[in-house]
């Protein structure tokens, strides 16, 4: 590693705070050549939509299938064909609330199959004639464009998407997110020697399993996680949140670090820390071997 490289971590997640008019890859390549990493991005955005574009980069890109299943929120300009009374709208945005069925829009990248998706809440913030501006809280993958169509047909008017910014993905939201330029300025600042304002920017892989249930384990069980090891009870010393048999589970340190992330072979009731048993079998590891002390003897071969 050189001495500029070193300045950057080589793996975390940053917050950005996505302009309209490039494309959600385009912004991710341009976080990869400021840091210097691989990256990856959880939930696409058109280019015309702003907000809040999570980048991963380094070995917290494994974090992309938890990260791409959060939900999302979002405050959307609706135009809406015709007037309407604010009470109409109101109780149009009412009906959606629930699982609804969406088709992906003809321009989208992915088949058009129909599918199912659930709204957890939509508030109307403001009318201005016929401009209708609502947050919505939604499932990963909901299309906000096809929201406005179906709840312009269900007002009586017609309506169609005038502007969106994503607010939130899961637990990192705007307050959060930083702009390109500014990432920009703190990683040349940090090769100058002064990577305060860079760490403040990049969140730890930890941040992104907030939601999710958590095992930690004894230090002398780390590494033999990170050789791909299956983990047994009396590797865990605590366990928070719930799990069943077969969801993801987040392999954490006595630190609060994250060691990676497991599928449950046993349901959280059944796990007793400090009993045999394997409980957790490792599915992404992101904290390199070696890290900590090795604690497991290798059996040899006959």
């Amino acid at each position: 590693m050189t001495g500029e490289s070193a300045v950057i971590p080589e793996s975390g997640i940053v917050v950005v705070d996505k302009p309209r008019g490039p494309s959600s890859h385009q912004v991710t390549a341009w976080v990869g050549n400021i840091l210097g990493r691989r990256v990856g991005h959880a939930g696409t955005l058109d280019p015309q939509v702003s907000g809040v574009l999570v980048v991963m980069f380094g070995g917290a890109v494994r974090l992309a299938p938890v990260l791409l299943s959060h939900n999302k929120e979002y405050v959307c300009l609706m135009r809406l064909h015709a007037d309407a009374s604010r009470e109409s709208v109101e109780q149009a945005a009412a009906e959606f609330v629930g699982r609804i069925y969406q088709r992906p829009p003809r321009k989208s990248a992915v088949k058009r199959n129909l599918r199912i998706r659930k709204i957890q809440e939509i508030d109307i913030l403001d009318m201005d004639g016929r401009l209708v501006l609502f947050r919505v809280r939604c499932d990963a993958g909901t299309y906000i464009r096809t929201l406005c169509i179906h709840l312009g047909y269900a007002i009586g008017t017609c309506a169609h998407m005038e502007e969106l910014r994503r607010i939130r993905s899961g637990s990192f939201d705007e307050t959060a997110a930083v702009t390109l330029h500014e990432l920009a300025d703190a990683a040349a600042v940090a090769r100058e020697g002064e990577g305060e304002p860079l760490q403040r920017m990049i969140l730890p892989a930890a941040a992104a399993v907030a939601d999710l249930a958590k095992v930690v384990i004894r230090d002398t069980a780390v590494d033999a996680v990170c050789h791909g090891a299956v983990l047994a009870g009396v590797g865990v010393v605590g366990k928070e949140g719930g799990f069943a048999k077969g969801e993801t589970v987040a392999i954490m340190t006595g630190r609060g670090e994250l060691v990676g992330l497991g599928k449950g072979l046993v349901n959280s009731s059944a796990l007793k820390p400090g009993e045999p048993g394997f409980v957790i079998a490792p599915t992404s590891v992101l904290m390199q071997p070696g890290t900590y002390p090795r604690g497991w003897k290798a059996h040899a071969r006959s």
